[in-house]
């Protein structure tokens, strides 16, 4: 690994200094997440760390341009992983080049060997990306080729192996095709008038070898397909502030463990419509999806986050708010029906509402039920539980949530919350029942003068579940251009084990953020509460830590 990196750098060294003569460039970034001498606390039921000493979670990444070649190669150092991001059986630890790759733009088409990441429509049958906060990376190892043939179409093919943590699945390959054909790059009047359709199609097939796999009563075995395929159509319209999208996505028998080796077909439909203007936005979507958890091997664990060819998004709002984050939802990859409606105003300046400096209102709901029989999945060898299309089951989880955001007068803003949240334990996390929660949040932000800022947040937690009330608050204290002081406390009950609460406890933190030109240092010390970080969808458990934390960021 060092040999390349030193060959990385010679060339990425070279590349500036010919860059005034044939246009290569290179660029990076550093990131670095570290805990320093990782604290025992008893208190908050911190568990083992992997390293008593030091922890972290290192990437860097290194990306030569030029007019026509563009490459690019990760490295990463997580021998010693951050709180959460360990699985089970050790394999997210390691260190190496794990991703590295070519690219050639020509004219019309462009050309990708090596690892690299794609997705296909709305991610419904293939979507491989990379998410640091949650220790995602499903990259293929392999070949892409994207072509436009004609004016509005595009069309894109692809195979490789699909990463793993640290390895490559060799005894599954991904393949598939993608076409997206824009009408109105053909049609003149629809030009003219500014509507935009576009119809696209995909393909992703799975060649998975792996079938030397006992039932656990250890007795017989499944004929597993050696191919399984998933296809994937959609329509986009455009026009003004409006836009409708409506796709429908399926994928024929998978035995796996998410679904119990059932050989039933997945499928997901999806209608989505937008509307902005003048000040107005106005959301509208619903989603029913049944057994499409798509994964390069069938054996993995449905608690690990690897392997997935696919993504479902989760309909239900990325809140940034701790508390409103207190209990996020994650997709259920058996099935569900999602529904999110969403509604934003803005008053205009010296009206009723807007008074002197205007007014915005927010209102977002929520709501994802179960199919017709909830998770029931089936025996396996069977096709599995039959579910009718539009009979639902049980809540998963609902939230109602309103915002204000003014400002008061020239120096000083506000921005208040109230969001109501059923939040289906004993679906999403296996076990405990429905925790219903009453969330207010009053955030203030207070401009001192040119160079100091201060911004105050409150929030509590309101419910009557055995977890208890949970409060929050947070001074943050900015001082341009360069630093950022920030003090937190979360209160409320520890967990020692799921579904088992002890005592009150303060998560007290305390922060110290600079940035100088492209870098930027945060430090920061306290405790973090057990739960889960989760981002559209996809969640991460982080246990309960206390220590010195380092991020650090570098761009060049």
């Amino acid at each position: 690994m060092r040999k390349t990196l030193t060959g990385l750098l010679l060339v990425g060294t070279l590349g500036i200094q010919a860059q005034s003569d044939n246009g290569v460039t290179l660029s990076g970034s550093v990131q670095s997440d570290m805990m320093i001498a990782p604290q025992d606390d008893e208190a908050i039921g911190t568990g083992e760390y992997d390293n008593k000493n030091f922890l972290t979670n290192t990437y860097v990444d290194l990306l030569l341009q030029s007019k026509r070649i563009d490459a690019g190669v990760r490295a990463e150092f997580t021998e010693f992983p951050m709180p959460g991001f360990q699985d089970a059986y050790n394999n997210f630890k390691g260190w190496g080049v794990p991703n590295a790759w070519v690219k050639y733009k020509g004219d019309k088409f462009d050309v990708t060997a090596g690892s690299f990441y794609e997705q296909f429509g709305s991610g419904f049958i293939l979507r491989t990306y990379e998410e640091r906060s949650l220790g995602i990376d499903n990259s293929l190892l392999g070949a892409r080729v994207t072509v436009q043939p004609a004016k509005g179409v595009q069309l894109k093919a692809l195979s490789g192996l699909q990463r793993t943590y640290w390895k490559w699945d060799k005894n599954t390959l991904v393949s598939g095709a993608d076409m997206e054909v824009s009408l109105d790059e053909w049609i003149k009047p629809m030009q003219e008038n500014g509507t935009r359709v576009s119809l696209g199609a995909s393909w992703v097939n799975k060649r998975e070898t792996n079938d030397d796999i006992v039932m656990a009563d250890a007795t017989h075995r499944l004929n597993f397909p050696e191919y399984v395929n998933a296809f994937d159509v959609r329509a986009k319209l455009q026009k003004g502030g409006f836009s409708v999208l409506g796709e429908y996505a399926q994928k024929t028998g998978d035995p796996n463990k998410l679904n119990n080796f059932t050989y039933g077909k997945g499928n997901v439909a999806m209608l989505s419509m937008s509307y902005a203007k003048s000040g107005l936005s106005v959301l509208a979507q619903a989603k029913r999806s049944e057994n499409m958890g798509f994964r390069s091997s069938r054996t993995l664990s449905p608690l690990s986050k690897a392997g997935y060819i696919n993504h479902l998004p989760a309909f239900t709002l990325d809140q940034t708010y701790s508390l409103a984050a207190l209990y996020p939802y994650a997709t259920q990859t058996e099935g569900e029906w999602a529904f999110q409606g969403g509604l934003g105003y803005n008053f205009k300046r010296k009206t009723t509402f807007g008074g002197k400096y205007g007014t915005k209102v927010k209102v977002n709901y929520s709501l994802v039920k179960g199919l017709e029989h909830n998770n029931s999945k089936g025996n396996p060898g069977t096709d599995g539980i039959e579910n009718a299309f539009f009979k639902m089951g049980d809540v998963y989880y609902q939230d109602f949530d309103v915002n204000l955001e003014k400002r008061l007068t020239k120096s000083f803003d506000i921005h208040l919350m109230y969001m109501y949240q059923q939040y289906n334990k004993g679906i999403i996390q296996q076990e405990g029942g429905n925790i219903y929660s009453n969330i207010f949040i009053g955030e203030g932000k207070y401009k001192i003068n040119k160079k100091l800022t201060l911004r105050g947040e409150a929030q509590y937690l309101l419910t009557d579940h055995e977890s208890g009330d949970w409060g929050f608050g947070l001074l943050e204290l900015s001082v341009a251009p360069h630093l950022m002081f920030t003090v937190s406390d979360q209160i409320g009950k520890t967990e020692p084990s799921p579904g088992v609460y002890g005592d009150v406890a303060h998560y007290y933190n305390f922060a110290v953020t600079t940035n100088i030109k492209s870098h930027r240092i945060m430090l920061s010390y306290g405790r973090t509460r057990a739960g889960y970080n989760c981002t559209g969808g996809v969640c991460r458990y982080v246990p309960a830590n206390k220590g010195l934390v380092i991020n650090y960021n570098y761009n060049f």
